[in-house]
């Protein structure tokens, strides 16, 4: 494997397990989210459902980090991912509607985004050079 692509493969298994090691445990979270940040939840299937999809794509990215050039494509979905957290969070931020805690999550979505972005550009096919015949 070239170096692009394991720069490439690497960022997307660095956020796969990070993902997965932040999120997972939010699951049973819950309660002291909602001391720690009130009010508490008032519709709880949000909350998990973003954990669900969040962790999901968790998963998506282990499989783009396995095969890059196979799930190249699903790269940009990826970006995306990022991009639907990281900025709603540094608005709302903006707006004092959610706490630091959360600008900074978003500031990592973002960091992930320029990263998954550069590695979707490192991933690109090569065209192998063609052998030129010297003139006679």
């Amino acid at each position: 494997m070239n170096q692009r692509l394991k720069f490439s493969s690497r960022i997307f298994l660095a956020a796969g397990v990070y993902g997965i090691v932040v999120l997972l445990p939010q699951y049973f979270l819950e309660g002291k989210l909602g001391q720690d940040f009130p009010p508490p939840l008032t519709h709880p299937e949000h909350f998990y459902g973003f954990i669900g999809v969040a962790l999901a794509w968790q998963f998506v990215f282990l499989l783009i980090a396995r095969d890059v050039q196979r799930y190249r494509l699903l790269m940009v979905p990826a970006i995306l991912e990022k991009l639907s957290f990281g900025v709603p969070a540094l608005v709302l931020q903006a707006q004092g509607r959610v706490a630091a805690l959360v600008a900074g999550a978003g500031i990592i979505d973002l960091m992930l985004a320029v990263c998954f972005m550069l590695a979707f550009r490192a991933s690109r096919s090569v065209e192998p050079e063609s052998e030129t015949q010297p003139s006679p």
